[in-house]
């Protein structure tokens, strides 16, 4: 089928060169059900052909091709003396090991998605059809070689308390600089679609962050989160997507972590809930999340005295929660918000924790992106944040930093 789209796509534009198509006799072709009739007119009116320019038509046809195209492909899936097993959803989980179903889930994912200027456009294409190994960029890929806060950081020690009382030498020692190296690496992979036929997608995904400080003198890495997350996106009803700009909805499950042991381990694990939304060129990620509990630790752990009501060294390697308070600086959910503006893209993240725990909290980032002197891959990326939970490792302590760089993808949702 996606040969045959790929072959639309060439036949169109001859065609249109030559002899341009009856836009009455088109769509009289797709009220009948022909998806080739519709797929020509989102292509005619996309491209301006005999007919003025009109991006709303031509995703509108589109939309309508891409609600018949996974039962046009199904119907064909299956060889004439291929055995069948007995159960149907077994079969559908073997065709799933196919690669051209992640062809079919990509179609339907960039027809749900509106687009409303070329920059849009284009944007969308990067982000679902630059495949390798069929990874998929996921949330911004960027290194950032220029930061600075408006505080030095903490230096956390796997043995030492954080509350230990220290002496002054020691004190200089537990300081990391204010200037430092962020970098971000962020990836999707797609493992079903349409697998229960509401044309939904299986997703594992990874993103790691790097805190670097490399104007110091050793150059250590200050702190590395690592963010493996698995999830479904189920598409939102036609009504909803006219009606309201819901495209989708994801329920997963996501585990963050430093990788660390003993008073500088950070770890906890949510279920959360997204909504993904569109207005034009505005896009919208509302997002809440639940802590699953976990044992808590000893007092001792949490009092940072560093010693048992018995006097005898509290072990840092125990087992249980290593921040049962981290709800209280994260709150239950965050928004973020992409806007495209010619071929400028400014984002932002609110996190507020409503009052929970000893008083209000919460974070704000606002980022700007632009393509690095006419790249199509590489673009000017600076950020400011500021609040709490810019990392794990310090998410109790405030910071407000600035950071400037480049990004090597962009992301929507």
């Amino acid at each position: 089928m996606l040969q045959k789209i790929l072959w639309l796509s060439l036949s169109v534009s001859l065609f249109a060169s030559v002899c341009p198509p009856s836009i009455a006799k088109l769509e009289k072709e797709a009220k009948e059900g022909s998806k080739e009739a519709m797929y020509q007119l989102g292509y005619i009116y996309e491209n301006g052909i005999g007919v003025k320019v009109d991006y709303k038509k031509s995703m509108q046809w589109y939309k309508r091709m891409a609600k018949g195209y996974n039962y046009c492909i199904t119907s064909l899936k299956q060889e004439p003396n291929k055995s069948k097993s007995m159960l149907p959803f077994v079969d559908e989980l073997d065709a799933q090991l196919d690669p051209s179903v992640d062809d079919k889930g990509t179609t339907f994912t960039i027809s749900k998605v509106d687009t409303p200027t070329p920059e849009t456009k284009s944007l969308i294409k990067e982000l679902y059809q630059d495949h390798f190994f069929g990874l998929t960029p996921y949330h911004k890929n960027y290194m950032l070689p220029f930061g600075i806060a408006n505080k030095k950081y903490r230096r956390f020690s796997e043995l030492i308390p954080p509350n230990a009382p220290l002496r002054p030498e020691q004190q200089l020692y537990n300081e990391y600089s204010h200037k430092e190296v962020e970098f971000q690496i962020s990836f999707k992979k797609r493992l079903t679609y349409n697998l229960f036929g509401w044309n939904e997608s299986f997703v594992a995904a990874y993103t790691q962050r790097v805190w670097w400080q490399i104007y110091s003198k050793s150059a250590p890495f200050r702190e590395m989160d690592f963010e493996p997350e698995l999830f479904l996106s189920v598409p939102s009803s036609s009504y909803m997507d006219e009606n309201f700009g819901l495209k989708s909805i994801r329920y997963g499950y996501l585990h963050r972590s430093n990788g660390r042991d003993g008073y500088a381990s950070r770890s906890w694990n949510r279920m959360q809930m997204s909504g993904l939304w569109q207005w034009g060129n505005l896009f919208l990620t509302s997002r809440i999340w639940y802590k699953f509990p976990e044992k808590r630790k000893s007092v001792s752990y949490y009092n940072g005295s560093g010693l048992n009501p018995d006097g005898s060294v509290v072990d840092p390697n125990q087992k249980g929660d290593d921040n049962p308070n981290i709800i209280d600086y994260y709150g239950y959910g965050d928004i973020h918000l992409q806007y495209l503006y010619g071929k400028h893209q400014i984002s932002t993240m609110f996190r507020y924790n409503f009052g929970m725990g000893d008083g209000e909290k919460g974070a704000v980032e606002l980022g700007w992106m632009y393509p690095f002197f006419g790249s199509t891959n590489m673009y000017w990326y600076t950020k400011i944040f500021s609040g709490y939970g810019e990392s794990l490792i310090d998410y109790g302590r405030s910071i407000t930093k600035a950071s400037f760089g480049f990004s090597f993808s962009r992301g929507l949702f």
